[in-house]
């Protein structure tokens, strides 16, 4: 029988939307308020899944997130892409001429900024979660406030969606890993995608001879993001992501940049969502 799977947020959260999806609609999840509490119930054995947002197209990398991955020694084992569209929610019958605050997670403040220019009146004000916000007005019939958050939490809470896609920039996606504490079943034959981690020496040329490597064995570089050592300025650890099309060509890269680099390490291996 499946553990509950962790999610950052609740039920009608983003990420419940990706755990309902990504586990066909089967999964039964843990709510956690932040991502610290999501592992820590993975490295309890609370959970063996954690679903865990790393970028978004429009606000980038998600760094703490990757931190996390990597200072527990956790794996990647899947992902998906989940378009978001923040809609403005409020109870049955309400209007937004009523709306005298609207309560939400930071990132959808900033990302619906725009929609808000035309209601001066209304006070922007930030909570810790998107979901929880719609809960609260539907459990304690709060009028005068509203919620941005997704259409899912809108049906779960019963709420009215004042406006729908109320975000600045219309193709807004996310992108989420399925975590684990390690990947028990790697079937090597879905495989094309990898997580990397690494460290080099800070001098010429050592980034571009990493990305040579990856280039000559046939790997498509996707993703890069430079996180600084705390303990060792002015040194960098470095995230990729590559595809590629046969897992060989894949093993040889990753034997030739574990001499060629320092601390390398797979964060995961899994199936590319976009293909």
């Amino acid at each position: 029988m499946r553990k509950p799977i962790a999610i950052q947020g609740i039920r009608g959260s983003f990420h419940h939307e990706v755990a309902q999806k990504y586990f066909n609609n089967e999964a039964d999840v843990i709510e956690c308020m932040s991502f610290d509490t999501a592992v820590e119930s993975l490295l309890k054995k609370s959970t063996d899944t954690i679903v865990m947002a790393l970028e978004n197209s429009i606000a980038g990398s998600i760094i703490p997130n990757y931190a996390l991955i990597d200072n527990h020694n956790l794996s990647i084992v899947g992902e998906y892409y989940l378009d978001i569209q923040h809609n403005l929610l409020a109870l049955e019958g309400k209007g937004i001429d009523t709306i005298r605050e609207v309560h939400s997670h930071p990132m959808a403040l900033l990302q619906c900024k725009t929609f808000f220019k035309d209601y001066p009146q209304i006070k922007l004000v930030e909570a810790k979660d998107t979901a929880d916000v719609a809960k609260q007005i539907a459990e304690h019939q709060i009028e005068g406030i509203a919620a941005i958050a997704s259409k899912s939490a809108a049906r779960l809470y019963q709420l009215n969606i004042l406006a729908e896609s109320i975000q600045t920039i219309k193709h807004n996606e996310t992108r989420f890993a399925i975590v684990m504490r390690e990947n028990e079943n790697l079937d090597k034959k879905g495989i094309n995608k990898a997580s990397l981690k690494f460290e080099l020496d800070h001098k010429r040329g050592s980034l571009a001879t990493i990305l040579n490597v990856m280039s000559d064995c046939k790997l498509n570089l996707t993703k890069i993001q430079s996180l600084p050592k705390i303990n060792t300025p002015w040194k960098y650890a470095f995230f990729v992501d590559v595809t590629f099309n046969n897992y060989e060509d894949y093993e040889k890269a990753q034997a030739i940049m574990e001499i060629m680099a320092q601390n390398f390490k797979v964060l995961g291996e899994y199936k590319n969502a976009k293909t």
